[in-house]
């Protein structure tokens, strides 16, 4: 692992609920990222329980996340240090309920 892999290791494994995303929880830059906050708050996640890394500020980790998790695309979503997925696969978990029973074994 990598510098840029290690550091990305630690923040995932030092949140309950971690989103990297482009912007914050308080301003998201995409829609993606937008809809995966409003995924996380509908299933009664407090937006101060939401650990939010802003890829647009860090190149390393924006680049470094995607190799890290295997997955193309941001925003990723994980939680107790478990690839969850991107807004689509959030969304899906949460249509059917198996998104609210994750972020439930976390509390």
């Amino acid at each position: 692992m990598n510098a840029t892999q290690l550091r990305i290791d630690e923040l995932v494994k030092s949140s309950e609920v971690l989103l990297f995303m482009k912007g914050n929880s308080s301003f998201p830059q995409c829609g993606f990222s937008g809809r995966a906050i409003q995924i996380l708050k509908a299933c009664g996640v407090e937006p101060k329980a939401i650990k939010t890394v802003n890829v647009l500020e860090d190149a390393e980790i924006r680049a470094g996340i995607k190799d890290y998790s295997n997955w193309p695309t941001i925003p990723q979503l994980y939680v107790k240090g478990e690839f969850i997925g991107g807004s689509d696969i959030m969304m899906e978990m949460y249509e059917n309920g198996e998104l609210q029973q994750v972020l439930a074994k976390s509390d």
